[in-house]
């Protein structure tokens, strides 16, 4: 059984590389085609260098397998046999060389018809049909190796032509369909994906959209079908105009989601705006009997569009807000972190559960009871992106929420050097 050992050992030699190009491909999903050539050449050198040689001029090898795959699922099948036969002549033009002529010859026209229907088919037949291939090769071979003068057939070399080459067919090509069916089934859970990310954002814009252009309809019917004096047509215009406005600033919104789009950038002074956002929201906060309470530290500015910058804190502070019917305090506090200005915001209010905690941000996600459609946070996370910043969220279920907004400090700025200063010494 010493060519049988011999052959068991080179076809371990070819698992693992096989092992490290499925892994690849798996990684990559769609593998450059040079890579892939690359790795079945270094296949066949493999064969070749750890051939077994009980005589010279006769070798046992297991150059049949990456040419049949490669042919088969790669169609590469005519160049492999070509580095097959341009190796083969290294070792001399014998009558070896022209027995595996006219079996890889024949191969080769065979795998250049194969290729487009074994492609088509149901992976098992593909599996079977690749066995039954290895099979009828392995026999060919088997069957002309009588016409080289110096070899004999033996029970272990019957045994290793066609049982060794046929395993090796067998596990190759179940692995390379193991690994394509686990590509085909990432690219379904992506379509997937992508599909309910369009459903729901459709339905989040149907949504946040109705509702201003419904008003500013009522009050054209209004001016079609009734007769208004001067004063009240001019009313009338002027909400149609600040409704078509509104319904103008939610798609602007959505386009700082999907595009990054931040309009005009400049300096903006954190806690500055902090405070413009907190006098805003005073109101809401008295209604709902939230106390705010401020750390500031001096952590002078940030560079992005400070019409945005303050829609997220608005955003993101009225969340906080509303998740505490029954009142409580919402902290807000900053400070500077190496190079980069952090903004926590802390409410004591219902919190998130995990599960909620992965969806917060994405399309459709609801925090505001069953009127809302989670465009707030989406809009947030947008902004926070495209500031190229980052945002990180704690929160418990009956502790309240954390948010942590980091954002890149202005290095320009007089307050950034001094803190900084502090932090070193």
């Amino acid at each position: 059984m010493e060519i049988t050992r011999h052959l068991l050992f080179n076809l371990s030699l070819l698992l693992v590389i096989l092992f490290f190009y499925l892994m690849w491909l798996e990684r990559r999903k769609n593998m450059p085609k040079f890579i892939t050539i690359g790795s079945f050449i270094c296949s066949i050198v493999v064969c070749f260098l750890f051939s077994y040689q009980p005589i010279p001029n006769v070798s046992y090898d297991l150059r049949l397998i990456p040419v049949l795959i490669g042919g088969l699922y790669f169609g590469i099948g005519p160049l492999l046999t070509i580095i097959v036969l341009i190796v083969r002549a290294f070792y001399g033009m014998d009558q070896g060389f022209f027995v595996g002529l006219t079996i890889y010859g024949s191969l080769t026209f065979l795998l250049i018809m194969l290729h487009p229907w074994f492609m088509r088919q149901h992976p098992k037949r593909r599996i079977s049909f690749s066995v039954i291939l290895a099979i009828i090769f392995s026999l060919l071979t088997v069957l002309l190796l009588p016409l080289i003068d110096w070899v004999s057939l033996d029970f272990d070399a019957l045994f290793a032509y066609i049982f060794v080459p046929t395993l090796g067919i067998f596990i190759f090509s179940y692995s390379v369909e193991f690994s394509l069916k686990n590509i085909r089934l990432y690219n379904r859970v992506i379509d997937s994906e992508k599909t309910i990310a369009l459903e729901q954002m459709g339905a989040a814009i149907a949504h946040e959209i109705r509702n201003p252009l419904t008003t500013a309809i009522g009050f054209v019917q209004l001016l079609q079908e009734t007769e208004v004096d001067k004063t009240k047509r001019q009313q009338y215009l002027t909400m149609v105009k600040q409704e078509l406005d509104s319904a103008e600033l939610i798609i602007k919104d959505y386009l700082i989601y999907s595009r990054q789009f931040t309009e005009q950038v400049e300096e903006i002074d954190v806690n500055q705006e902090l405070n413009h956002v907190l006098s805003t929201l005073r109101p809401l906060a008295e209604e709902h009997s939230v106390n705010f309470y401020t750390s500031y530290l001096s952590v002078g500015t940030i560079t992005g569009n400070i019409k945005k910058f303050r829609q997220c804190l608005f955003n993101i502070i009225k969340n906080g807000i509303e998740s505490m019917p029954s009142g409580g305090s919402l902290i807000v506090c900053t400070q500077l972190h190496h190079s980069n200005v952090i903004i926590e915001i802390k409410d004591k209010g219902t919190g998130m559960s995990t599960e909620q905690l992965e969806q917060l941000g994405k399309p459709y996600y609801l925090t505001s009871g069953p009127k809302g459609t989670g465009l707030s946070m989406m809009v947030s996370f947008g902004i926070v992106r495209a500031m190229k910043g980052s945002i990180k969220v704690k929160s418990e279920m009956g502790n309240g929420t954390t948010f942590l907004i980091s954002f890149p400090s202005n290095p320009n700025s007089k307050e950034y050097w001094e803190n900084y200063k502090k932090l070193l010494n």
